[in-house]
């Protein structure tokens, strides 16, 4: 009987001695392991590659680097959406969670740029809130694909592609005899656009539509001693950059397009006609730059009642 009780002693004092010595159990180790960003266990428990929402894509992207401090999670995101990890016993569906993406969303567009913009705030983006797509009600993710390896509208071959799901004129035009090579993939709608919006007009990268062309189209900016006034003012008023049927993307063919401003008299429209003293040189030979060829500007010093105006 007293050996069972020293044996009931000793094995007592053993497990209080274990206890004592042993290292302590961390909460961790009964928890899933994080697959790709910090304490997304909760969340890759049932968002795998094989659920209708898989997220593990984003450990591909620079959103998954996980030696980089400015890695968000997901809750950064998305929210702690407590309900929605931890399901309440009464709630017949699992709650969502407290910040959703994309289309058909309930959360307010405002609410998801927010969350983009407390990282992506200022650079390229410091006109957002005042932009043409914040305006109507564009979110982040319309454009954007956080999850995937590869979002296309940071592609320069892709890109167009996004953009043109809602820009169905500019679909048409880019499809023309005479455009910008932005279907080859040589030109992105981001060489002169900011879709995150900008100081100048049509969310231009540069503060004028000139400026912007300018940046390829360098020989037009002169000065020059002979200046084009249409030209300083706006390329786009003689030019459609998105593409046309006619050379040179005008929007109108030649000499219409300059009577749209040159008023019709004189050598300017009238046809040749017997006592009258015009050439009928626009009208006849339909084109006003057979003879002013620079005109996008000229250094001819010479001007006689402007008859040698935008002439070599």
């Amino acid at each position: 009987m007293r050996l069972r009780e020293h044996f009931g002693i000793f094995c007592a004092t053993f497990l209080v001695l274990a206890t004592w010595f042993s290292p302590p159990v961390s909460a961790q180790d009964n928890k899933r392991p994080d697959l790709v960003l910090k304490g997304d266990a909760a969340c890759t428990r049932c968002h795998n590659e094989g659920s209708e929402f898989p997220v593990l894509a984003i450990g591909k992207t620079p959103h998954g680097t996980g030696a980089d401090a400015r890695t968000p999670t997901c809750t950064s995101c998305h929210g702690v959406s407590e309900t929605h990890v931890r399901k309440p016993r009464d709630a017949i569906e699992r709650p969502r969670p407290d910040i959703l993406f994309g289309r058909g969303s309930p959360t307010a567009s405002h609410s998801q740029d927010a969350a983009c913009l407390s990282c992506h705030e200022g650079g390229k983006r410091m006109h957002w809130s005042l932009s043409m797509h914040a305006g109507r009600d564009t979110t982040c993710t319309s454009c954007h694909q956080v999850h995937a390896q590869h979002d296309p509208v940071r592609d320069k071959t892709t890109q167009a592609a996004v953009c043109l799901n809602c820009h169905k004129e500019q679909r048409a035009q880019i499809s023309r005899p005479h455009r910008h090579p932005i279907l080859e993939g040589k030109v992105a709608c981001s060489d002169c656009h900011n879709p995150h919006g900008s100081a100048g007009p049509k969310n231009m990268v540069r503060d004028s539509v000139n400026d912007t062309c300018y940046q390829c189209h360098m020989e037009k900016r002169g000065p020059f001693v002979r200046s084009h006034q249409p030209v300083q003012e706006d390329c786009s008023i003689c030019h459609n950059p998105h593409g046309t049927t006619l050379p040179s993307l005008l929007k109108i063919r030649s000499p219409f397009l300059c009577q749209s401003c040159h008023e019709p008299t004189g050598h300017r429209a009238r046809l040749a006609q017997l006592g009258i003293g015009s050439t009928g040189a626009n009208f006849e030979a339909r084109g006003c730059m057979n003879c002013h060829t620079q005109i996008h500007g000229s250094n001819n010093p010479q001007d006689l009642s402007n008859t040698r105006g935008l002439r070599r």
